[in-house]
């Protein structure tokens, strides 16, 4: 029997994702997928989920969301108190939700994005081997109040998966791990030295697409033929911006691509906010 749950109030840039849609760059198709995708594989692993079950994200502001049936849910990212029907709950624990619970998420203090895991994850629907919303991909772009959301109901509350004691260090990093970009080699040793030793701040052109930095970077490097992209790669602008390129981000750029992220480093500048700062370290790639 499948439930449904109601968003009350939406939230800011609230959506559905899981891991997102791979196998259709040749198309010029997004990867997509959850922000932060630590804080989704987690919100999926409290429950006994598949790791690719749907969750709702949303960013900064969170949304009100009411449930008609029992299920599980689980409440991960950006650090926050939960209330069911006025009950403060846990982050990052199963949380039991009976027939006509209402979720509120309350005093949002550290990180950007946050998670709201169900038992079997949302049912919406799947284009492209992906729920992931996205615009042109699919009907919808962002949850809207008295949207309904389709999930299954579940009356076996499981405490195999009740608890897990975890730190959100990467919420609170400021250190960006990466890796040389293909143009890396053409920057200066000034400008390579630069990367390293100053520190870059979150600028207020932050979305799912990009994120850019506030500080300017001299750019002398002549302009390219445009190359594939990727979620983490750091392209250098003939103005002189870096923009770091996030899970919406185009598959093919014209910018050099100074720097690639770490997987894990793309869910730590994610949780950035806007006036937060970032310091970038080289990794170097170990072969065997």
């Amino acid at each position: 029997m499948m439930g449904k749950v109601t968003v009350i109030s939406s939230g800011l840039c609230t959506t559905i994702q899981d891991k997102g849609r791979f196998g259709f760059s040749k198309y010029g198709v997004p990867k997509s997928g959850a922000m932060d995708q630590r804080s989704f594989l987690l919100a999926n692993y409290l429950l006994g989920n598949k790791e690719n079950c749907a969750v709702i994200e949303w960013a900064m502001m969170p949304p009100v969301l009411q449930f008609d049936e029992p299920t599980l849910i689980s409440v991960t990212g950006a650090e926050c108190i939960p209330f069911l029907n006025e009950e403060e709950q846990k982050m990052n624990t199963s949380i039991q939700v009976f027939k006509n619970d209402v979720l509120m998420l309350k005093n949002v203090q550290n990180g950007c994005f946050g998670f709201v895991g169900i038992k079997n994850g949302f049912q919406t629907e799947m284009i492209l081997k992906s729920r992931s919303y996205y615009k042109g991909i699919t009907n919808r772009i962002m949850l809207m109040k008295n949207d309904h959301i389709l999930y299954e109901k579940n009356l076996v509350f499981d405490s195999k998966f009740a608890s897990v004691s975890i730190a959100n260090f990467w919420i609170n990093s400021d250190k960006i791990n990466c890796f040389e970009g293909p143009e890396f080699h053409l920057l200066s040793e000034s400008q390579k030295l630069q990367l390293f030793v100053d520190r870059f701040t979150i600028s207020n052109s932050k979305n799912r697409m990009a994120i850019q930095l506030s500080e300017p970077f001299f750019n002398n490097l002549s302009s390219m033929i445009s190359a594939p992209v990727l979620p983490g790669t750091i392209q250098l602008t003939p103005s002189g911006k870096l923009i770091v390129l996030m899970r919406d981000c185009q598959t093919v750029g014209g910018y050099p691509r100074i720097l690639q992220l770490t997987k894990e480093s793309i869910n730590v500048i994610a949780q950035k906010r806007a006036g937060e700062g970032i310091h970038f370290h080289l990794r170097s790639f170990d072969i065997k």
